[in-house]
């Protein structure tokens, strides 16, 4: 965790929030927290801090009585918790949980260090407060999501706990967990901030990495299936070309077919001189989505690095209002609770994994139609021709789905409404961009089933799994592990539905 010159890292992370490891805090952070908090209550004694003893908001202008200061922190997380829609996922909130917890943690809030120990409570024992999708507007910050998660932690709204939605008064009851008392302003610093975007925004990256990884495969193994040349994925050819992405993916190619026995050398067919026909029966190049992955997926590396890096350095900043300067003794007014470095980056990771889908898409139809693959039947139909159907239906899925991505691709960003009587007079839509990004994600692992599906099917057809590569080798026996070579007709959905959560496992 925190020390004063080391940060968590996305694998941290995502350890503690994935993969549920026991959140542990050195107590130097504890160290750090109160001194800020006390420094904080000295400070505000006897000046004007925003949300210590002011209203907020536009009503920031209302000096708030001494006697009413700790009621008026309650009276925030309540009146906010208007959330609506569905609920954010186990995984999304643990993300929320895991990002406000380090932002509070830096010393930059003032906070209590009972809000600390209470959110890595919830964590180390899941319990998941209910958040819903609807609500923020990413500044100030995540209030009305935050809001559910602070409604929580003062012992009050809803939890799911073991897989049931139970009142959070009776799960701590149960687990003998004390609910956090406001001391000073804690219930402006754990609504005020950037960390449900922020948190979605990591776990949206974690899937979209496993999207790439997959499209990598699947073009490689396409690659494979047409005995396509190996210079398109050369190292001398994309070298000569600067961008570190689409050198990866080349590489990743040149790796995954090194030990192929269908991929072929240009240099053995084509530069002999011995090719005297006048109509070349074979192509001498392969169609963009074949030929052209590296400079169609590098791009994509290249954004979800960028996107990678944004979203560390904005989950280990202060995204709170004001800020705590120990070091200064002094108390800064700002807007680090603005989310526009996390929207921009969910715009920017919501195009690319649009893009992705409409590689898989195009990739699928070509498999699919004869007439510009000339190697296999019609949608991969390995029964009878005219009486059965192979694969025509799951194209149409694949077609929607994409043509779906390619619509909720559009901005955020700069879909900016005033709200807040003009105070908040231009947001970031931060969440919203994060649970958009998150949906264009799960329309793609569905895009990409019914793509392997297919290129299991392709292989199926040729009967060439023998000379594929150990990788694609491996690729076709997981798929066929749980859905079958498809001959006669039969209702897919279930498969399908299958194979997307294991591929995103």
């Amino acid at each position: 965790m925190n020390t004063n010159t080391e940060y968590i890292t996305r694998q941290y992370f995502d350890a503690v929030v994935l993969e549920k490891r026991e959140l542990i805090l050195p107590e130097t952070l504890f160290l750090r927290v109160r001194k800020s908090h006390e420094f904080l209550k000295d400070f505000a004694s006897n000046k004007i801090i925003y949300g210590v003893n002011t209203g907020f908001g536009p009503m920031a202008q209302y000096k708030i009585k001494e006697e009413d200061q700790l009621e008026l922190q309650y009276n925030l997380i309540r009146s906010h918790c208007t959330g609506s829609g569905q609920l954010l996922d186990e995984t999304m909130v643990r993300a929320t949980i895991m990002a406000r917890l380090n932002t509070l943690s830096l010393g930059f809030s003032g906070v209590h260090e009972d809000a600390i120990r209470l959110m890595q409570t919830l964590l180390n024992n899941n319990i998941i407060p209910v958040i819903f999708t609807h609500g923020g507007v990413g500044a100030s910050g995540d209030l009305v999501q935050l809001a559910h998660l602070a409604l929580v932690v003062i012992g009050e709204g809803e939890v799911l706990y073991h897989g049931k939605r139970q009142l959070t008064k009776d799960v701590f009851e149960q687990l003998q967990i004390k609910p956090l008392r406001i001391v000073l302003r804690e219930a402006l610093s754990l609504m005020n901030g950037t960390s449900t975007m922020t948190g979605i925004g990591l776990v949206n990256l974690n899937k979209s990495y496993k999207l790439l990884d997959y499209c990598i495969k699947i073009s490689a193994l396409i690659n494979e299936l047409v005995q396509a040349y190996d210079d398109s994925f050369s190292e001398a050819l994309n070298a000569s070309k600067l961008h570190e992405g689409q050198r990866f993916i080349a590489k990743e190619m040149r790796t995954l077919t090194s030990d192929s026995g269908r991929i072929r050398k240009r240099e053995e067919h084509l530069y002999q001189g011995t090719n005297q026909e006048e109509i070349f029966q074979d192509k001498v190049q392969e169609y963009y989505s074949i030929r052209c992955v590296p400079q169609i997926l590098g791009p994509v590396k290249d954004t979800l690095d960028q996107v990678g890096m944004v979203l560390e350095r904005e989950l280990n900043s202060a995204s709170d209002n004001p800020i705590v300067s120990l070091e200064d003794q002094h108390v800064y007014h700002g807007g680090n609770f603005h989310g526009d470095y996390v929207s921009l980056e969910m715009d920017k990771m919501k195009l690319v994994v649009t893009r992705m889908s409409m590689l898989v898409e195009r990739q699928l139809n070509y498999l699919l139609n004869p007439k510009i693959n000339d190697l296999f039947p019609p949608f991969l139909n390995l029964g009878t021709l005219g009486f059965n159907f192979g694969l025509q239906g799951a194209q149409f899925t694949a077609t929607s789905t994409t043509a779906e991505n390619q619509t909720l691709s559009t901005s955020m960003y700069v879909h900016s409404i005033p709200n807040n009587n003009d105070n908040q007079d231009i947001v970031s839509m931060g969440t919203n961009a994060a649970l958009l990004a998150n949906r264009v994600i799960e329309n793609t692992f569905e895009v990409v089933s019914i793509q392997l599906v297919a290129v299991c099917q392709a292989v199926d057809a040729l009967k060439c799994c023998d000379s594929l590569s150990a990788s694609s080798k491996e690729l076709y026996d997981t798929v066929r592990n749980l859905v079958p070579t498809v001959v006669a007709d039969q209702p897919l959905y279930t498969k399908l539905e299958e194979l997307k959560n294991l591929i995103k496992q």
